[in-house]
């Protein structure tokens, strides 16, 4: 009996992990598809005429599990505000608010987790952390001046990262824009094919 009651608790728990996974998976699905609607959207998008004219949808990589990782969060508070490099002469003011600790692949990596010190216009976003990073794939199959995932402050000491949402700056689409550079420190030493692929001009 007891190693029965033991078995449907690991039926439990796998279909609770099963379920939570698919769920991600349909989450990054759907975050993929509204990026899509603000590009082809004349109203939103932020192309240029002249390749809006053509656009016909980003290119993401395949969703991928392993890229939705739990990461130990680990907060650092004494840190001092810092002007974060952009792709202009423009210097917003951010402050390191934490680190986040994972595995892929057997693979120890620490990505540093930025909020900007101003208030965000946006109601809503009190809680927004800013995750620039690069990766093996930066200029060999997505764009090369790195791209950004968005996170909120978590309650705990565990944050997930969901790869499968990593979208480009908007210098990848136009030279209008200002664009934060993603730090050394953030530079991560695997091919994260996870999220949106470079864009191809027409």
């Amino acid at each position: 009996m007891k190693g029965f009651q033991i078995f449907c608790c690991f039926i439990l728990i796998s279909v609770s992990i099963s379920a939570q996974n698919n769920s991600a998976i349909s989450e990054s699905k759907a975050e993929q598809l509204k990026l899509n609607e603000e590009f082809s959207n004349p109203e939103t998008t932020i192309l240029e005429p002249e390749d809006f004219e053509k656009f016909a949808g980003l290119e993401f990589y395949p969703i991928e599990e392993k890229f939705i990782v739990t990461a130990k969060f680990v907060r650092t508070p004494n840190e001092k505000p810092f002007l974060m490099p952009t792709t202009t002469s423009r210097t917003p003011e951010y402050v390191k608010y934490g680190e986040a600790h994972f595995n892929i692949d057997g693979k120890d990596f620490v990505l540093n987790l930025f909020k900007n010190v101003l208030p965000y216009d946006e109601p809503g976003y009190e809680d927004y952390l800013f995750l620039p990073f690069t990766d093996l794939t930066s200029g060999n199959g997505s764009y090369g001046g790195g791209r950004y995932v968005d996170l909120r402050i978590p309650e705990g000491d565990t944050i997930v990262i969901d790869f499968n949402k990593a979208y480009n700056p908007y210098c990848a689409y136009s030279a209008r824009y200002s664009c934060p550079i993603p730090p050394k420190e953030n530079d991560l030493l695997i091919r994260i094919e996870a999220g949106v692929k470079d864009f191809g001009k027409h």
